[in-house]
This record gives C-alpha cells, sequence and structure tokens, in this order.
C-alpha cells in the first residue's frame, strides 16, 4: 500500500507487472534486448521504478537522464560521479545501456547504482523511452 501512496496507483500496476515479468523472463533465461524492439509508451511506465534514485531533468540520488542515450558516462557536469563510472569510456547507446540496466556492478564494478531490471523486454522498453527524451 505504501507504493501506491508514493507513486500513485497506476505506477504501482506498473511495478507490480514489471516485478511479475521480471521473473517470469528470469525462469525463461532472457538476458538480452537484442531481439527486442522497445515500446516506449511502457518503457514510461517502466521508468517509474528508475525515478526513485533518477529523474529527467534534475540530477539526485542518480544523475539525470535527459539526453542520456549517445552521452558519454560520466559527463554530466557537476554530478558526484564514482571514479569506476568516470573512467570507464562507455557511451550509452542502446546496447551498452542494455547491458548496464542488467547489471550495472558487472559492466562498471564500483559504480554506485545496483538496481537492475531483469526483464529484457522492459530494459528494451526504457532504452527506447529514453532515446525519445533528447
Amino acid at each position: 500500500m505504501s507504493v501506491v501512496k508514493n507513486v500513485g496507483f497506476a505506477a504501482a500496476a506498473a511495478i507490480t507487472a514489471t516485478i511479475a515479468t521480471a521473473v517470469v523472463s528470469l525462469a525463461r533465461g532472457e538476458t538480452s534486448v537484442a531481439h527486442l524492439s522497445g515500446d516506449p509508451a511502457h518503457g514510461k511506465a517502466v521508468y517509474q521504478v528508475c525515478m526513485g534514485c533518477h529523474s529527467l531533468d534534475e540530477d539526485d540520488v542518480g544523475p539525470k537522464h535527459r539526453g542520456v542515450v549517445g552521452r558519454v558516462a560520466g559527463a554530466i557536469p557537476g554530478y558526484a560521479y564514482s571514479p569506476a563510472l568516470k573512467n570507464s569510456g562507455l557511451t550509452w547507446d542502446a546496447p551498452t545501456l542494455d547491458r548496464w540496466l542488467s547489471n550495472p556492478q558487472a559492466l562498471v564494478p564500483g559504480a554506485k547504482m545496483f538496481f537492475a531490471l531483469p526483464n529484457a523486454k522492459d530494459r528494451a522498453d526504457v532504452i527506447a523511452y529514453l532515446a525519445e527524451q533528447r
């Protein structure tokens, strides 16, 4: 019930659906978005779970996301990135974002982010949504 109070019923329903889909995807062994095309409308709903730490336009626990697709990792001026991410040399394209969102610590050990989206379709949808946020 506290999730509903904090993010609203529609977002809570999207979060619940995301978790349920993640369980099914993990059981099926899905780990990549290579075979999926993203649905930005669903990605916007899934992105609600990201908003605990991120927003599109303001730095928070994590850096702002508007314009993230195509940006060099660790490049937002004034945000306190981990040395690991700042020195990673990554550029946030779709395949890199997919790897990051599936397991950020595996891609960049020592990064601050620990949250992952285990469902490949959800990752593809969030990436499609973020690609529209220029």
